[in-house]
């Protein structure tokens, strides 16, 4: 489990979150949404002791972190931030290797390699393990990252919107496998998404950040609510439920364009 008792976290005078109380528990995808500046990367950052506590504390599977003793606490964190620029002189299965570096040796072992490209065939992008990484797109550098974090065996994740730059079919392979992943490994995972219907189809739980506090948390069909996105992101909605009872949000236009008088006169 990881617990965050009163978590506040501050750039000088200016608040990012404050008094954030969570439980997030093994096996299970944790979701966080909300608009832009509402403290959902500071989280993240926070969660792999980037960002100092102003208050509160964090605390993974019993194990408290301590700004003297962060090295170690990151050891068990998989951690993909949103700038996926690589300009490194490294193939992509050479990044993806990359993800086992406290166990490497100077001489890589078969078990590594075999990891390695296991984990790029999983996400269907065996075919870039020879391309240099600088070359490749910022969608493929996204999934070159992703199966780097995946090598890891982290007993936590912390992806920051890992789908931004995919394609649909991409983003649906990336989301399914860490679900599964996540739940066969028992990992705690949590991950920064700005699409609430991605979200919805996929979380577990989703955390719900607005001004800084959390405004909801739970699983998608019991949080999601036209009232909740309206109140947050200032945009008329429908929330709708397809047929496994998994809420879709529909947004609606405020105001329709009238023609232009010239067309409008013709």
């Amino acid at each position: 489990m990881l617990e965050l008792d009163d978590l506040t976290l501050r750039i000088g005078d200016l608040t990012l979150v404050e008094g954030l109380n969570l439980q997030l528990r093994a096996g299970q995808l944790h979701v966080i949404i909300g608009p832009n500046g509402t403290g959902k990367t500071s989280l993240l950052r926070a969660l792999f002791g980037e960002l100092p506590l102003a208050q509160g504390r964090v605390q993974l599977r019993g194990t408290p972190m301590k700004p003297h003793s962060l090295s170690a606490w990151r050891q068990g964190i998989g951690y993909m931030p949103q700038n996926t620029q690589l300009d490194l002189d490294l193939s992509a299965l050479e990044v993806v290797v990359l993800g086992r570096l406290q166990r490497l040796s100077m001489r890589l072992s078969d078990d590594d390699l075999d990891a390695a490209l296991a984990a790029l065939q999983a996400l269907d992008i065996a075919h870039l393990a020879d391309r240099p990484v600088h070359t490749l797109s910022g969608g493929q550098r996204q999934m070159v990252l992703f199966a780097q974090v995946l090598l890891r065996q982290p007993q936590l994740m912390l992806l920051d919107e890992p789908v931004s730059a995919l394609d649909l079919k991409h983003q649906m392979q990336l989301m399914e496998h860490l679900q599964a992943q996540t739940a066969a490994q028992g990992w705690i995972s949590v991950a920064v998404l700005h699409d609430l219907n991605l979200a919805a189809q996929f979380a577990d739980q989703l955390i719900v950040l607005g001004d800084g506090r959390l405004q909801a948390f739970g699983p998608p069909a019991q949080v999601l609510s036209s009232e909740l996105v309206h109140r947050l992101y200032h945009v008329p909605v429908d929330v709708l439920h397809d047929l496994d009872g998994l809420p879709y949000v529909r947004t609606l236009r405020a105001t329709r364009m009238e023609p232009h008088p010239a067309l409008a006169s013709r």
